[in-house]
């Protein structure tokens, strides 16, 4: 095809308006001699060519990338596994694992815990402490709307912490909120009132707030079974985009999108989707065949399948404790000291760790777990020949136990005899199962007779421990970072919904878990633990045994992500609004 007659003109003019501006001379002579080389030299010197041509681009590019930096940019979608359906998305309802994921990304609070352990503003403008700790004043920041659009105001604040107290919802979170008064000022406005100083206070307003505007039109006992509880909406850093259900209407995975109005600025990461699995065998199978980038909540020994290149395994102490806990009023064997004591020592928690946690935890002997730091009881341990089983089958029988025919300890009293027979209550997660297992392994060296009873989470929930139906209960409580343990072991949160488990009852005890709340400096704090300590180990309401580590696979590919202290899984997410996928190059003073 010929170039038409203009674009040939056009080239021609160009070229003689070039030849005006520089040597031309210089370039035909160059091409002449190009053209008089054999065809051997003409390769050398292209290849000459090529190779300072390459060398130049090398080398701009070496130098751009040493006078530029890299930044962080939006784009990007990461896909998270778990195991379980969520039920309740809502902050004052979440019970599991699934539950609290979703509703850290889905809901914000006043405050907010960072990865270093430390709280700071976010809803909240600011707060003002007055009164020595009795008044609270939070200013809500102007700007900070939910997913529908809406002001978050004082309303929304007060309508929350009503809730959270409300006996007829019987929230988790209600024991937190007991003694504690809030009052709208004005629109942006509120202030907490309390009855005595409660030191941990700050944590609290880290509690996800609910739009009224919402959820004000349903009657408390309506809450529980609304749809907001799977479709919500919050202010967090991501809104619900899409649901995925099965033919039965049980969620399969939420597609969650950035807020571009959240109030700490637009998350990098546009998307993420959690996908919902039954077991922790398909969740595995699920990440090593990339159909999900991180999961959580696998077993130690379950790292080792892990599989493929670009894998990080991390890991944080969690403040959690796992143990036993007796149920006197429903097993009197358990009124004998002894037979708590012999339990007690006749128990390797070392094989536990090992053997379940594969190494991923720390064997515990108090209410507090390890990770938390602050001064503790100075540890005096006796030297003893015994094994663990030695020493207790020595302190039943020193105290009138002796095996019968069955071989099962018992102890003839006056009153009434006495059979160290007993159940165990657990989840039936793989872990619990097998930690129940040995238990009843090495406590039947000891001549107990235990009956192992595995239930669903949410079964174990509210047809155990709601209603205290165990002889004793495997299960774990979380600790908070300010080692407020009011909720779990005063003499008031025996009954559901408190979460005294062990329906511990002391006076002493009561006391210094009241001090603890109200005492403002640490070092007293520390004080007062060490106190409470020690009645739980006169005491031995329950057999601690381990606090376990947190184990989070995940992909080299996600940048920014960091762990640091969580108290549950679902503060992985922390600092979710700082995670990244793409990046741009810029010159460093775009960066100021």
């Amino acid at each position: 095809m010929e170039l038409p007659c203009t674009l040939i003109q056009s080239v021609n003019d160009l070229r003689n308006k070039l030849k005006k501006r520089i040597n031309i001379k210089f370039l035909d002579r160059l091409q002449a001699s190009i053209q008089n080389l054999n065809f051997k030299d003409k390769v050398t010197f292209y290849a000459f060519a090529a190779l300072l041509i390459l060398s130049t681009f090398l080398l701009l590019m070496g130098a751009s990338r040493a006078l530029t930096v890299e930044i962080p940019r939006e784009g990007g979608k990461i896909t998270e596994g778990v195991i379980g359906s969520p039920r309740f998305i809502n902050p004052l309802l979440a019970i599991s694992d699934t539950d609290r994921d979703l509703t850290s990304l889905v809901y914000s609070g006043l405050m907010k815990a960072t990865a270093e352990g430390a709280l700071v503003n976010n809803l909240a403008e600011s707060v003002e402490i007055l009164d020595g700790g009795l008044r609270y004043i939070f200013i809500i920041k102007e700007d900070a709307v939910f997913h529908d659009g809406e002001s978050v105001d004082a309303d929304d604040i007060v309508f929350t912490v009503e809730m959270a107290k409300n006996d007829l919802l019987k929230s988790p979170r209600r024991a937190s909120w007991e003694g504690i008064d809030v009052e709208k000022i004005d629109n942006k406005t509120v202030m907490f009132s309390l009855n005595e100083p409660y030191s941990p206070f700050l944590e609290n307003a880290t509690i996800g707030i609910l739009p009224f505007h919402i959820w004000g039109e349903l009657k408390v006992e309506e809450i529980t079974f609304s749809d907001f509880n799977i479709e919500p909406i919050g202010s967090g850093p991501y809104e619900v985009k899409d649901i995925k259900k099965n033919s039965s209407g049980i969620p399969e995975s939420y597609k969650l999108s950035a807020f571009g109005e959240h109030i700490l600025g637009e998350p990098f990461i546009q998307e993420i989707e959690l996908k919902f699995y039954d077991s922790e065998g398909e969740l595995i199978r699920a990440f090593n065949k990339r159909n999900v980038n991180n999961i959580h909540s696998i077993s130690p020994e379950s790292t080792a399948s892990l599989k493929g290149r670009g894998t990080t395994i991390i890991t944080s102490p969690l403040p959690r404790v796992f143990g036993l806990f007796f149920n006197q009023n429903q097993a009197t064997v358990f009124t004998n000291i002894e037979a708590r004591a012999a339990l007690n020592a006749g128990i390797n928690k070392e094989r536990i760790i090992s053997e379940v946690l594969n190494e991923f935890g720390t064997s515990v002997d108090e209410p507090l777990p390890p990770g938390i730091s602050i001064r503790r009881k100075v540890k005096i341990t006796e030297d003893s020949n015994l094994n663990p089983t030695e020493e207790a089958i020595n302190i039943l029988e020193r105290n009138g136990w002796a095996r019968g025919s069955d071989n099962i300890m018992i102890k003839k009293t006056k009153k009434e005899d006495y059979r160290l027979s007993f159940s165990i209550s657990t989840s039936n997660a793989p872990e619990l199962k097998s930690v129940a297992n040995i238990l009843k392994e090495e406590w039947e060296k000891i001549g107990a007779e235990i009956e192992l009873r595995f239930f669903e989470t949410g079964l174990l929930n509210q047809e155990v421990i709601r209603p205290r139906e165990y002889d004793s209960l495997l299960f774990g409580e979380i600790v908070g970072r300010d080692f407020d343990l009011f909720a779990f072991w005063h003499s008031s949160q025996r009954n559901d919904p408190g979460l005294n488990i062990a329906l511990y009852t002391n006076i002493t005890a009561d006391s210094l878990l009241e001090g603890i709340r109200t005492t403002s400096t640490r070092r007293e704090k520390e004080d007062l633990y060490i106190e409470f300590e020690r009645e739980i180990e006169n005491d031995i309401p329950a057999v601690f045994l381990y606090s376990p580590d947190f184990i989070y696979a995940t992909n080299k590919k996600i940048k920014g992500l960091s762990v640091g202290i969580v108290t549950t899984p679902a503060e992985r997410f922390l600092h979710v609004d700082e995670w990244y996928l793409k990046t741009d190059r810029v010159w460093p003073f775009f960066t100021n």
